[in-house]
């Protein structure tokens, strides 16, 4: 545990010479912070552009549990170990809620409404842990919700974003360093470094202010 916890920062943000340090992030995370954490299904090996699960209408090429399936997340660090050693370029995919964080995702592009609505809950002062950037989308980490909360929630907005992603109970994210068809996971607000698990935000103060931003800044995009 202290051979992880003291190269965290360099696991969870470096790439080395010879590609990210994907077995050392995900014990990072499933050791150290105790998120469950599986491999993901990558890109198709003759079709970096593809997901290998074949899907054509695969939404999340390359950043989805496959085999093994979502359950077997896990934070064991000797499972995490076989299964990197095992599959070395394999994404790093957590599983979503339980006491694992959730998210609140936003499309990326087209013209930059996540970077804009960060930028708007900066101005606003509003405290935000880590988030995920891919090349389509960013998400924001979150304290694990439950369903009947996020319906609650959604219910109380007069206008919720077609474009707004949520990733709770039963749901999944790729983590950085992982390198997907889509293209890198890294981090757009990087964890700090240190012994305990990041500090996210309650899921309530996320969407009220997101909603607001985009509403405000004219950046509400179509789905995606």
């Amino acid at each position: 545990m202290r051979e992880i916890l003291g190269r965290r920062r360099r696991l969870l943000s470096r790439r080395g010479d010879e590609g990210p340090d994907l077995i050392g992030a995900a014990l990072a995370f499933a050791a150290g912070w105790q998120w469950p954490v599986l491999p993901g299904v990558a890109a198709d090996p003759q079709d970096g552009s593809r997901c290998a699960c074949r899907d054509p209408e695969c939404t999340v090429p390359g950043a989805h549990p496959f085999d093994p399936g979502l359950l077997a997340a896990t934070t064991d660090a000797r499972m995490v170990r076989w299964w990197w050693t095992n599959r070395p370029t394999a994404p790093i995919v957590l599983a979503t809620g339980g006491k694992a964080p959730c998210a609140v995702s936003l499309p990326a592009l087209p013209a930059l409404p996540a970077a804009r609505a960060l930028a708007a809950l900066d101005r606003r002062g509003m405290r935000l842990g880590p988030v995920v950037a891919s090349p389509s989308r960013w998400a924001i980490l979150v304290k694990p919700y439950s369903l009947e909360q996020l319906g609650e929630l959604l219910y109380a907005q007069d206008f919720v974003p077609g474009s707004l992603r949520f990733h709770g109970e039963g749901g999944y994210l790729a983590l950085p360093p992982s390198v997907t068809a889509q293209g890198e996971i890294r981090w757009e607000r990087a964890p700090l470094p240190g012994s305990a698990s990041p500090w996210v935000p309650d899921v309530e103060a996320v969407v009220d202010a997101v909603v607001d931003a985009l509403t405000r800044t004219g950046v509400s995009a179509p789905e995606m």
